[in-house]
């Protein structure tokens, strides 16, 4: 698991550097590419792979892999290349700054023994959620994300919830772009459609997702909100599919995770 790059813990924070800018380092973009696919390769990737992942020339591939061999950041037996333990440090440093992490697995501890069931805290990366923290339940489900794990934001409860405290207008961009595939029969990928679900989950202020991701799965989430009341993160309750409809999983968890939501939002500095 690795948590860098793309990954930001407000998607409502803008660039300031784009491609065509003269503030944007280009090299440096493609150092972190690099880096970023390396982590998508177990056991190492050779130089042409790492070069198709990249899309980059392979004398120039190899240029930043000697570099980061040397800064310790990656290894190699002269055929595979692959990221050595430093590299958590640039995951870790991410992790380090949310004002609420210290408190967070204490937090979904407490409240996975309160409610037995699964739960999960996390971000919006643009068009995914990604996993800042699990509690398993002695239940394991099918589908078990760890920390770092990303999931398409549009099929899951916790990414409609970070959706819904986007500003209208990344909201609107989001909508314009992203990719709608469905991965069960009943995932939601009308526009329109989807526009209405999340402005509901807004007004209402939590979400339940029934099926969209994996069939036997749903989940009810709820947003964890800054001191100014802008969402920061989400945090859910998993459940096995069929075994609770969405008004008894409103009755039986709702209160339980917005008591959470508010222990991690009064650690928010």
């Amino acid at each position: 698991m690795i948590i860098i790059g793309r990954l930001t813990a407000n998607c409502q924070t803008k660039s300031m550097a784009t491609p065509e800018s003269e503030s944007f380092v280009r090299t440096f973009a493609r150092g972190l590419k690099v880096i970023e696919v390396l982590g998508q390769g177990p056991g190492g990737l050779t130089l042409a792979e790492v070069a198709d992942g990249v899309s980059l020339p392979r004398t120039a591939v190899r240029r930043f892999l000697l570099t980061l061999i040397d800064l310790a950041f990656v290894r190699t037996d002269g055929k595979r290349y692959w990221l050595t333990p430093r590299v958590l440090r640039l995951g870790l440093s991410y992790l380090s700054t949310l004002p609420y992490w210290r408190d967070a697995q204490p937090a979904l501890e407490e409240l996975c023994t309160r409610v037995q069931q699964s739960c999960a805290l996390s971000v919006l990366d643009g068009e995914e959620l990604v996993y800042v923290q699990r509690q398993h339940a002695k239940r394991i489900l099918p589908m078990s994300p760890s920390l770092g794990s990303r999931l398409p934001a549009h099929a899951v409860s916790m990414g409609r919830v970070l959706l819904a405290g986007l500003p209208d207008d990344e909201l609107e961009a989001y909508l314009a772009s992203a990719k709608f595939v469905a991965l069960t029969p009943t995932t939601l990928t009308d526009r329109d459609q989807m526009r209405e679900a999340i402005l509901t989950i807004r007004h209402q202020g939590w979400g339940w997702v029934d099926g969209e991701l994996d069939e036997s799965i749903c989940g009810l989430a709820v947003p964890v909100r800054d001191r100014g009341g802008a969402t920061i993160a989400a945090l859910n309750v998993s459940l096995p599919s069929g075994e609770f409809t969405q008004q008894q999983a409103v009755e039986s968890f709702l209160g339980e995770l917005r008591v959470a939501a508010s222990r991690l939002r009064a650690t928010d500095r």
